[in-house]
């Protein structure tokens, strides 16, 4: 069995990483997918380069309780979640969030609820490097109605 959660410094191949969630249930019928990716500007700056930090251990545990509660809350067959950390350059691929289910209606669900918890939640810090300087910044953002359409309380944020 493939571990549901990878923080990891190397890139990643969709391909690859949707096969193996496939093969693990011939019930699948749909599966659902998201590529977050390094963008060259963030709030008004350009940016060259972005460090991602991460508490490890900690960060995988939240991210598997999470799946723990996608699978609670929608009929999937299996998730998996590759999240980089380390030194990352414009267009390079950061986040996967990977969904199977036996139909696209809950794949699409649990695919925009853990990605709404990875961007709010989940404990990543990153270090962007803009003409200014570098600067850290928290990597969760606070979107108050992303988490009010899952239930979850912007106070446990």
């Amino acid at each position: 069995m493939h571990a549901r959660v990878s923080i990891q410094t190397r890139d990643f191949d969709l391909s690859t990483e949707v096969a193996r969630l496939r093969a693990t249930n011939p019930g699948v019928g749909a599966v659902c997918s998201f590529i977050g990716t390094v963008r060259d500007r963030n709030e008004g700056q350009s940016v060259s380069t972005m460090e991602l930090e991460h508490y490890p251990g900690m960060t995988e545990k939240a991210i598997e309780t999470m799946i723990d509660e996608a699978h609670r809350r929608f009929d999937i067959l299996g998730a998996r979640v590759v999240h980089r950390v380390g030194l990352l350059m414009p267009l390079d691929q950061i986040v996967l969030v990977v969904v199977s289910s036996a139909h696209r209606g809950q794949s699409f669900q649990a695919c925009e609820f853990l990605m709404d918890y990875l961007k709010t939640q989940a404990p990543f810090w990153k270090k962007e490097q803009t003409p200014g300087g570098a600067r850290w910044v928290d990597a969760r953002v606070s979107d108050d109605a992303a988490l009010a359409r899952w239930g979850i309380a912007a106070s446990n944020a």
